[in-house]
């Protein structure tokens, strides 16, 4: 199952400017393919706008609870305590029109 993750911060806590935020960033980067690999969760692509402070990433879980355990990992949690985030189930273009033309 595809989900959709939207993160934002503000140019105040921004890591390349926000020394706290940059060392948070530093740990959740250190330790994301161990949590990934852990719930079993594929990252399909990710993507930065930096002039946004924004970064989009879809994950391939089996289900929400892999992502909401993933989310409670220390190193995780501390990421997100700088951004605001949403996550949303998503579906491909081509699964959509299967719908559609049912």
């Amino acid at each position: 199952m595809l989900f959709l993750q939207i993160s934002k911060h503000t140019s105040e806590s921004c890591p390349m400017h926000n020394q706290n935020a940059a060392k948070s960033e530093k740990n959740f980067n250190a330790k994301i393919g161990e949590f990934l690999k852990k719930y079993q969760i594929k990252v399909v692509g990710s993507w930065v706008s930096i002039p946004e402070h924004l970064k989009v990433t879809v994950y391939d879980a089996a289900n929400m609870e892999a992502l909401t355990k993933l989310s409670m990992e220390p190193e995780v949690m501390d990421w997100l305590g700088y951004q605001t985030t949403e996550i949303k189930p998503v579906i491909t273009i081509e699964e959509s029109i299967k719908l559609v033309l049912k």
